[in-house]
């Protein structure tokens, strides 16, 4: 969740910052846009059909301070005052419980619960590794000449204080306590999706019908279009080994609604050794990048769960990812092969453009 603009994002902003209004064939409803880029290191993009502009706006500004506040309760590069966040365990990692806001429980149950269901390879207590690759991605960045890996020793070393059974939850108390002084939090394969279940759910009580919310990635569609046009949202799926310059940048479009659909894959965050891209996302019985895909994308009700999956499948060899997602309800997943080849769910082949589908209705 540190703070960094790409060109390539800033020109995105710039073409998605300016509010949108168009009025809707036959309808009272009319499509707003706008857009934030100052929270979860992501430009987050929404989209809503509302009677009026100060409807629209009443909502906006919801969405983008639930965000700035769950943005620093997640956080864990940077202490803000007043917050106990999980910086702040991580700071006080075996000294004492730390009380923190029912945010940060629920996400930590949360996680702690699907990675028993998922098999256990996606941990947030995975910390001390993954800072340690974190710690090599910047410096092969800042320094291409001389970017290097970490040697398997200091990685297993690290591994020695993931265990994510230390991770102490007192409820009564509303405490978090980490029984190791060397482990840490790492919420980055799950915050975005919880934050973005926390934020629609917060909207749509308040009486938000009609929307998107794209954060960075993470989509997640609101009813339907209210255009009198479509009856579901299509939502275009971002091919892995095309430019986001190119034609081509979409490898497909899903059409949902009331849904999430986010991706993982090795085109995000990366760095070159020896002419080899080294990703983000480190499998941990290797504590190396995994390399069984260019990409996985799950469709879920639930951002929460379509975020955590997008990395557990990730990390699973493809047959042990299709039988976890097939295992769940209304669970679907596209993977994308290092040759280029696709294969999905069953469920997901009636939403795709590519299988026929369109927007107004599902073949």
């Amino acid at each position: 969740m540190k703070f960094k603009i790409s060109p390539i994002a800033i020109l995105i902003f710039m073409i998605l910052i300016i509010t949108g209004c168009k009025k809707t064939p036959n309808s009272e409803y009319q499509k707003f846009e706008n857009s934030f880029f100052d929270t979860f290191d992501t430009l987050i993009h929404v989209v809503a059909y509302t009677k009026s502009q100060e409807e629209f706006d009443e909502y906006f500004n919801t969405i983008r301070k639930r965000y700035q506040e769950l943005h620093k309760l997640y956080d864990i590069y940077n202490n803000y005052a007043g917050i106990n966040n999980i910086k702040t365990i991580n700071d006080h990692a075996g000294m004492k419980p730390i009380p923190v806001d029912q945010e940060i429980i629920d996400l930590i149950r949360f996680s702690k619960e699907w990675y028993e269901r998922t098999g256990g390879d996606t941990n947030i207590a995975f910390g001390a590794v993954l800072k340690i690759w974190r710690e090599y991605r910047n410096q092969g960045k800042d320094d291409p000449q001389n970017a290097a890996l970490p040697s398997l020793e200091i990685l297993q070393n690290a591994k020695k204080h993931t265990d994510i059974n230390k991770v102490i939850i007192t409820p009564e108390e509303r405490t978090v306590f980490l029984d190791d002084e060397k482990m840490s939090l790492d919420v980055g394969a799950v915050a975005k999706g919880f934050a973005t279940d926390i934020v629609v759910s917060e909207v749509t009580k308040m009486g938000l019908v009609s929307g998107i919310i794209n954060a960075g990635g993470n989509v997640y569609t609101i009813g339907k279009p209210l255009d009198n046009i479509r009856e579901r949202w299509g939502v275009g799926l971002q091919n892995p080994n095309i430019s986001i310059f190119s034609n081509q940048r979409y490898l497909d479009i899903a059409y949902i609604n009331d849904a999430s659909i986010v991706s993982s894959g090795n085109y995000q965050r990366y760095y070159i050794v020896d002419e080899k891209v080294i990703h983000h996302i480190i499998d941990p019985k290797t504590l190396f990048p995994s390399d069984y895909f260019k990409s996985v994308t799950i469709i879920s009700p639930s951002s929460s769960i379509a975020d955590f999956l997008s990395t557990a499948v990730f990390l699973l060899p493809f047959e042990e990812g299709k039988e976890l997602v097939e295992s769940i309800e209304d669970t679907m997943a596209l993977w994308v092969f290092h040759d280029g080849s696709v294969q999905t769910t069953e469920n997901m082949k009636k939403i795709l453009n590519s299988y026929g589908a369109s927007g107004a209705k599902i073949e």
